[in-house]
């Protein structure tokens, strides 16, 4: 457990490495595209980046369509005949925001490569400068770094030298957006940070494509750079906090209501007063650097013993009482289940606008099944999936409800 708060604020700091004080680059209800590379294509799957913005911006919320393509470089963006071009769907879409992810490939050029990729960067600023997607104001550019690479011993034999080559197109990925006066992600330094960490799970597949976790823990300092510092209540995690011989109670998130305690269980009542977190998708330990992202129910002062906590009578997890005195998640929670099932449907959003947008089979625009009964169905199809893709983002504008359960923590006999 995290208890003293100038340890959390500075982790908090940490992973807010660049944010501008003054104003979140993101503001409530708007409408944002991704566009870049692998990175910037697998936000789309994983869905933890999108989730967390909806849950910030609340009852006005983003929306985001994701047109990221695997291996996409600032100068090298071809697409397949027939594919719709970008600036069709950013009006479609009425963009106020591009978030743009490179860096990635263009740092294996290393050091000789660097003037032309800081020339690209200036010429893909230029194409979309004063550009008027949403029908009223100009839109906004966000540039985001690539990570670092991540020791995978024999799989990564360049390891050292491939983050000399990517801090290199890091820093010439700042200084472009300063000299443009544009906000700057960097998400280099964090992810350095935590593959240097001996605890925790590894962050990527291969050193260079974050597996289901790393997008986990990428998306929260995303999102922290996306936001100003003064953080609003909803992007704050639920910590609760209970004195089981005082009954003094302490919440964060939620309000603690009807306590009842005896000597082999503690009842009480929880009104969820925002959405829970994420919790990460591993069963492994995590670095204590992000441990201050889990929820986490704090009970001292308990009988030594085993407890169970249970929540509207659903198991959720077994700990001692010393562990409980120290704080233990609780994001195995029914409200933190109901928000893995929203960040699905976030993900299914995004898969049917996939279908809409990318081209999946070139036969059926301009191969040989053009003619077939399923090529000259497909432009309706496209349009249907782009229907059900705008119907799913509507759905999500509701967000997650936020209940009162009933919570007990019992004692298990011996």
């Amino acid at each position: 457990m995290l208890r003293s708060p100038f340890i959390r604020t500075f982790l908090i700091c940490l992973f807010a490495t660049s944010a501008a004080a003054s104003e979140s680059p993101i503001q409530p209800g708007d409408r944002i595209a991704i566009i870049g590379n692998t990175f910037a294509d697998q936000l789309r799957i994983h869905g933890y980046l999108e989730t967390l913005l909806l849950q910030h911006t609340g009852k006005d919320p983003v929306s985001i369509r994701n047109l990221g393509w695997g291996g996409d470089m600032v100068s090298a963006r071809d697409r397949p005949t027939g594919f719709p071009t970008e600036e069709t769907t950013l009006r479609e879409h009425k963009t106020d925001v591009i978030i743009a992810c490179f860096g990635m490939g263009e740092s294996f050029a290393g050091e000789a490569g660097l003037e032309d990729f800081k020339t690209q960067l200036k010429n893909l600023i230029a194409s979309y400068s004063g550009q008027v997607y949403n029908g009223k104001s100009p839109v906004r550019i966000i540039l985001v770094s690539p990570i670092a690479c991540e020791d995978h011993g024999s799989l990564t034999p360049e390891c050292d030298q491939r983050n000399r080559d990517l801090s290199d197109y890091r820093w010439a990925m700042q200084e472009v957006a300063k000299e443009a006066n544009l906000h700057f992600v960097d998400l280099f330094e964090m992810s350095q940070y935590l593959m240097d960490e001996s605890e925790g799970p590894n962050l990527t597949n291969n050193g260079i494509h974050l597996n289901a976790y790393g997008f986990w823990a990428m998306s929260n300092t995303f999102l922290n750079q996306l936001i100003a510092e003064d953080r609003p209540q909803n992007s704050q995690s639920w910590t609760l906090r209970i004195d089981a011989s005082t009954q003094a109670l302490d919440s964060q998130g939620v309000a603690i209501t009807d306590l009842s305690t005896d000597d082999s269980e503690i009842c009480f009542r929880v009104q969820e007063l925002t959405p829970p977190r994420l919790r990460p998708p591993t069963d492994q330990p995590l670095p204590p650097q992000l441990e201050f992202l889990r929820d986490q129910l704090i009970v001292e002062n308990l009988r030594p013993g085993n407890y169970q906590l249970t929540i509207n009578e659903e198991p959720v997890v077994l700990a001692t009482a010393e562990a409980w005195a120290q704080g233990v998640a609780i994001d195995s929670s029914p409200a933190h289940q109901e928000m893995d099932r929203f960040r699905s449907r976030v993900n299914d959003k995004n898969l049917q606008f996939t279908y809409s947008w990318k081209a999946l089979n070139q036969v059926h625009i301009v191969g040989e099944r053009r003619s077939s009964p399923s090529g000259r169905a497909l432009p309706q199809e496209v349009l249907e999936f782009n229907r059900l893709a705008n119907a799913l983002d509507n759905k999500l504008r509701d967000g997650t409800e936020l209940k009162t359960r009933d919570w007990c923590l019992s004692r298990i006999p011996d």
